[in-house]
């Protein structure tokens, strides 16, 4: 990606986010751009490091659509009619593909930070974590969902 056209970018981005389109702030967005782009221009030119980016929007996506999702769903458990027949936790041993250790902080404050779940305990080989689920209808379901969610795109951000 030219630099020219990125410094244009980030101004227009810079006018965008504070609402003001006059000249001399889309000429001020354009010097802290470029001055960004100095900053970052050898990470920037890094082979694969938008590629890096990318996974890691990704990763943040898919972490503030679980968010969201799962807020509704302790909502819904929250406010049944017969609370004790909609709650049914259950800690469930999740295995781990991840291995390092800031994958698994990763992982595991993700999980945490989903409402409804919570990170439990590490085993001491690092092989399983411990979820504790608020209404768990399906164990087989919740792992697959951590390992092909949450997991599988941390793989990714760390390749």
């Amino acid at each position: 990606m030219n630099s020219a056209f990125l410094v244009i970018i980030l101004a227009l981005g810079w006018a965008g986010i504070t609402g003001n389109f006059s000249g001399l702030n889309l000429l001020f967005g354009g010097l802290v751009g470029g001055v960004a782009i100095l900053i970052l221009r050898y990470s920037i030119h890094q082979q694969g490091a938008l590629r890096k980016t990318a996974k890691i929007l990704s990763l943040a996506a898919l972490f503030f659509y679980e968010l969201m999702a799962s807020a509704i769903k302790v909502a819904v458990v929250v406010m049944h009619p017969n609370l004790k027949s909609a709650l049914k936790p259950a800690i469930v041993a999740v295995p781990l593909t991840v291995k390092s250790d800031a994958e698994i902080t990763l992982l595991a404050n993700m999980i945490t930070l989903t409402p409804g779940t919570l990170t439990v305990d590490i085993a001491e080989d690092r092989s399983v974590l411990y979820v504790h689920a608020l209404a768990m209808d399906n164990d087989t379901a919740l792992i697959a969902d951590i390992d092909n969610g949450f997991e599988a795109r941390i793989r990714e951000v760390f390749k």
